[in-house]
């Protein structure tokens, strides 16, 4: 079995995800479950290595030795194109390949809410769609991004690492960047944005302080920025971007943030019925409401005015996971497992099962 033999099964499965580590089999990702590659042996680290480095040029190869690790994605004839992080685990060359399909679905065929069309129709703001790694919030992002270009003339540029979907340009104009292809780094490819006129902004991932400080700036002055960022509920959102300032700018920061923010959706894929996966969501929209607690230093009453904002389409996680209940696509076990607030979940289902008694 070859590395291609191996990009083609996962192709075939409608997975997400491959693993080449020493010691093991490779392994896919299908709707949310890893399972060995059929007929795979566990690999020694010469084989691992064997697999890896048709991936790589000789360029990469050079960096690995060095750097230890490597982002970057690759492009498997017409099938697919996969982002993909080499890396060494216990001395050996491992890998972790996640498959970005060729065509971008649209937000019908995500099953995203009414409330991601007004999104694609904001002219200046920033909007973050936050979960962990591998819960789908860059198919989603590329959904709304290709709503707008399909929409509206303007110049969407996007900074990456590594370029995940490909654009083809419709009424746009789009300019793709990725880290260490096109540009030194987030920060210095934000800043130049700026002189680049851009009419919305696609930031990979906000990673840090000078990413976070860069993007907000793009969104103040007048641009549509969209990016995504490692955290749960929405109101963690608004803390964590805050907290990664020094203190004496925190206050600033929160009225930067209060006057940008037009939307914060938390993202998790969680497992249905018929044994796909579907994503469910919380919704914090930019009200004057949200505004003022932003900028109170007050997050700790987000939550309440999301339960409370149902006719303005904010919802919590739960009251989505509840939904999904309802409509027969998850089952109560499932929203129990996936809910940040587990006693206001289980209220849910209860009222959900009084219901159908």
């Amino acid at each position: 079995m070859n590395t291609f033999d191996i990009l083609q099964q996962l192709i075939d499965s409608e997975g997400s995800d491959i693993h080449i580590v020493p010691g093991s089999p490779p392994t896919i990702r299908v709707e949310g479950v890893l399972k060995p590659v059929d007929g795979a042996p566990v690999l020694t680290e010469k084989q691992s290595e064997t697999l890896i480095h048709p991936l790589l040029t000789q360029e990469q190869k050079d960096y690995v030795e060095v750097n230890k690790e490597l982002d970057f994605a690759y492009q498997y004839l017409d099938k697919g194109r996969f982002r993909v992080n080499v890396y060494l685990s216990q001395g050996g060359l491992s890998a972790a390949l996640r498959l970005i399909p060729n065509r971008i679905k649209t937000l019908e065929e995500l099953h995203l809410p009414k409330v991601f069309h007004d999104f694609t129709q904001y002219k200046q703001g920033i909007i973050l769609i936050t979960g962990p790694t591998g819960e789908g919030k860059s198919t989603s992002l590329a959904a709304i991004i290709n709503e707008i270009n399909h929409a509206r003339a303007e110049h969407i540029l996007t900074i990456e690492d590594p370029i995940e979907f490909v654009y083809e340009p419709q009424k746009s104009v789009i300019s793709q960047r990725e880290i260490t292809q096109d540009t030194h780094g987030w920060d210095i490819a934000l800043k130049s944005a700026l002189r680049e006129d851009p009419d919305v902004v696609l930031v990979g991932e906000m990673r840090d302080f000078e990413t976070i400080a860069s993007a907000i700036t793009v969104a103040e002055t007048g641009h549509l920025v969209f990016a995504t960022l490692h955290t749960a509920t929405a109101a963690q959102t608004i803390d964590r971007i805050i907290d990664v300032f020094p203190a004496a700018q925190q206050s600033q920061v929160r009225q930067q943030l209060a006057s940008t923010v037009q939307a914060i959706v938390s993202q998790r894929l969680v497992p249905t019925l018929n044994g796909k996966r579907t994503a469910a969501l919380e919704v914090m929209l930019g009200t004057p409401a949200i505004r003022n607690l932003i900028r109170e230093a007050k997050t700790y009453q987000i939550d309440n005015v999301i339960q409370t904002s149902a006719s303005k389409q904010m919802m919590l996680l739960e009251t989505h996971l509840q939904t999904l209940v309802q409509q027969g696509s998850i089952s109560s076990l499932v929203a129990q497992e996936y809910s940040f607030r587990k006693d206001d979940m289980d209220r849910l289902l209860n009222k959900t099962s009084q219901v159908k008694e």
